[in-house]
């Protein structure tokens, strides 16, 4: 496999982990790009820009990341709290007044983005067209009865993070989160990425799909801890129905979908994209506008959810609407703060050595938190960190 870009001296170690990802780990189409103190050390692609064609990966080809969207969304709530426009102390319904409803009146903002609203799951699933209405959405999540006591808890809010953290900005802004996002973040970072892909940037998207790691010779087969495999399997889970929050399944590759604005899932990104937008949160980066303070940097990373994780059945670790570094998910070193898509993406910066990295392919896995191609390159910057 021919791989395309350049890295810096020092990091060719991500250039070999990214070709033996090709080489060992079943990758179709990928791109990586890494930036230190807000300069790129390593911009790679390969493959092909879809996940069942052979037409090349190009510079600048973007892919749906579905939950490292997350840290966008958390990121548009930090910035509104660092310009004075959001508590997060202040309970939802001060900015949203129908969320009082059904035991949720005490719910806090920073419950929310710390997945301790008690909301991961519908009682009536939304369709992919309903989904896609934020109104249907916000109006679905706003009348859920919890199921925990808001706070005392964390578990994962796969899909209806996309309403609760989209009508808040919504709410506080009167514009669309899609729309906030572009204007207020993407732009002025200059990163490539969409909550609601442009009509006019429909070319540049690959189609995505689902791929089986291979088997290496004489390789014992992974497999998840009974408990996890239980909860996935079981209809009536927390599990199963939080990630069926919207059924059926979407379409990914469908244009209407991609045109939606699902920020719990459904975002779109060049690597270069969110590791530029991760860059911009923690220092100046070349050619854009720097987006937190160092306050809003300790808040994103400080810990507020950990432990066994209601929805996931392993133990997580969050901070304000973001992963932080832990078993189930790690990232580069303890105070790194990120978010993985689930089976692939990988975005997250790393105050602590200036590094942000980001990674999309456009070919799925069945892992979570935790996509092996993904975790190989993290240990290829970490090498060459050393």
């Amino acid at each position: 496999m021919d791989v395309n870009g350049t890295v810096a001296e020092g990091f060719e170690p991500v250039r070999e982990a990214f070709a033996a990802n090709f080489a060992q780990r079943g990758e179709r189409g990928a791109a990586v790009a890494v930036y230190r103190d807000g300069h790129k050390v390593a911009d790679l692609w390969a493959g092909s820009r879809d996940v069942d064609g052979t037409a090349p990966w190009e510079p600048g080809t973007a892919q749906i990341v579905r939950s490292a969207t997350k840290g966008v969304a958390a990121a548009a709530l930090l910035l509104l709290h660092q310009r004075g426009e959001l508590d997060l102390d202040a309970p939802v319904g001060a900015y949203w007044p129908e969320y009082k409803a059904a035991g949720k009146e005490h719910t806090l903002v920073r419950h929310l983005l710390a997945h301790r609203a008690g909301v991961p799951v519908l009682d009536r699933p939304l369709t992919p067209a309903e989904a896609a209405d934020p109104d249907l959405g916000a109006a679905a999540v706003a009348a859920q009865a919890p199921v925990w006591e808001p706070g005392t808890d964390h578990g994962y809010h796969a899909q209806t993070y996309s309403w609760l953290t989209g009508e808040l900005i919504r709410r506080i802004t009167g514009r669309p989160a899609g729309a906030w996002i572009a204007d207020e973040i993407a732009r002025p970072v200059g990163a490539d990425l969409w909550l609601g892909l442009p009509e006019s940037e429909h070319a540049r998207v690959g189609r995505v799909g689902p791929v089986e790691a291979p088997e290496a010779a004489g390789a014992l087969k992974t497999r998840p801890k009974r408990a996890v495999a239980e909860a996935y399997a079981d209809p009536g889970s927390l599990t199963r129905r939080a990630f069926a929050a919207i059924t059926p399944l979407p379409d990914e590759n469908d244009p209407a979908y991609r045109a939606a604005v699902l920020p719990a899932s459904n975002g779109i990104a060049t690597a270069d994209g969110l590791a530029r937008f991760y860059a911009s949160l923690i220092g100046e980066v070349d050619g854009g506008t720097r987006l937190f303070t160092p306050e809003t940097v300790r808040l994103a990373r400080a810990e507020q959810s950990a432990g066994p994780d209601r929805v996931l059945v392993v133990g997580t670790r969050f901070g304000l609407g973001y992963m932080l570094h832990g078993a189930a998910s790690p990232l580069l070193t303890p105070g790194s703060f990120g978010h993985p898509g689930r089976g692939g993406a990988l975005a997250f910066a790393d105050p602590d050595t200036g590094i942000a990295f980001g990674y999309v392919t456009n070919g799925f896995r069945t892992s979570v938190t935790a996509d092996p191609r993904a975790q190989a390159l993290v240990r290829a910057v970490r090498t060459a960190l050393a």
